[in-house]
């Protein structure tokens, strides 16, 4: 179930289900209740955090949070799904905490995989407040070595 364009992050050398802890776990020392939700049968994780303990670091819009995680070749992504848009007033907060939340993932994953699992950013990745980039998000492989052998 390969999305691609969508994802925000992804792992290799980690299952959805150990990712989707990772996160949740985070969540929770920031002051959400996370709820997740593992559905064998359409081979996805989500879940969802509202934020029941106050946090300055936490802008209003970024009150409830839901992610999905799905299994990809040697590891899993996740896709950002809400919110969905985000006030410009409140974005160089959201920024931040997307920031912390990121760069706590990957020391937490590789840390405690001994560096055997190492969370990685891809180049189409894109919360769901920022504009689709022009082309739609796709790549393209034209360029100075197109068409050599």
């Amino acid at each position: 179930m390969g999305e691609g364009n969508g994802d925000w992050l992804r792992v290799r050398g980690i299952g959805r289900e150990r990712f989707a802890g990772y996160l949740g776990d985070y969540l929770a020392t920031l002051g959400y209740a996370v709820q997740r939700d593992d559905l064998a049968e359409r081979n996805e994780s989500r879940l969802t955090g509202r934020l029941e303990r106050p946090n300055p670091a936490v802008p209003p819009s970024a009150a409830a949070l839901e992610f999905r995680f799905y299994p990809t070749s040697g590891g899993a992504a996740v896709v950002w799904e809400a919110p969905a848009e985000m006030p410009t007033d409140q974005r160089g907060r959201m920024d931040r905490l997307v920031r912390e939340i990121s760069s706590h993932l990957e020391r937490a994953i590789s840390t405690e995989s001994h560096a055997a699992a190492k969370v990685v950013r891809p180049s189409t990745s894109r919360l769901p407040w920022e504009p689709a980039p022009p082309n739609g998000g796709a790549t393209s492989h034209a360029g100075p070595t197109a068409g050599a052998p």
